[in-house]
C-alpha cells in the first residue's frame, strides 16, 4: 500500500475541490493507503481561520476538517502562507502549524503526494 501526502492550495469557498479532497482520502483509506498529512498552502490556510462564519445551507468546511481530524490524519498549516493572510499562528485549532521544509521532508518520505488546487 501507499502512503500518500495531499497539499491543499484553494480556499474555503472551493467547496467542489473540498468535497473532491473528502472523497480521495476515503477512498485511499478504504483502500488501506496511509494518508501521512494534509498541508495547507497558499489560500488553504484560510481554512484554519476562526473568523468565517457559513451559512446553514452551505457546506461545512469546518465540519468536513474535524472528519479527517478525527481520521488520525495530521492537518498541517504552512505558517508562513498564514502570517501573509493575517491567521492568528497561535490559535489554529485541529491544525498544527509547520515550515515548508517540514512539508518538503515528508514528501519526500512519501509514495505520492497529490496536489487540490
Amino acid at each position: 500500500m501507499s502512503q500518500f501526502i495531499i497539499s491543499v492550495h484553494c480556499g474555503p469557498e472551493d467547496h467542489d475541490s473540498l468535497q473532491c479532497i473528502e472523497r480521495f482520502i476515503s477512498a485511499a483509506l478504504q483502500q488501506k493507503h496511509t494518508i501521512k498529512c494534509v498541508f495547507l498552502y497558499q489560500e488553504a490556510v484560510l481554512h484554519a481561520s476562526q473568523h468565517f462564519h457559513l451559512s446553514s445551507d452551505e457546506l461545512q468546511v469546518n465540519n468536513v476538517w474535524q472528519n479527517v481530524h478525527n481520521l488520525g490524519i495530521p492537518l498541517k498549516l504552512c505558517v508562513t502562507a498564514a502570517e501573509k493572510r493575517g491567521i492568528n499562528t497561535a490559535d489554529t485549532g485541529i491544525f498544527t502549524v509547520a515550515g515548508l521544509a517540514e512539508f518538503a521532508m515528508e514528501t519526500c518520505q512519501s509514495d505520492k503526494w497529490v496536489q487540490f488546487k
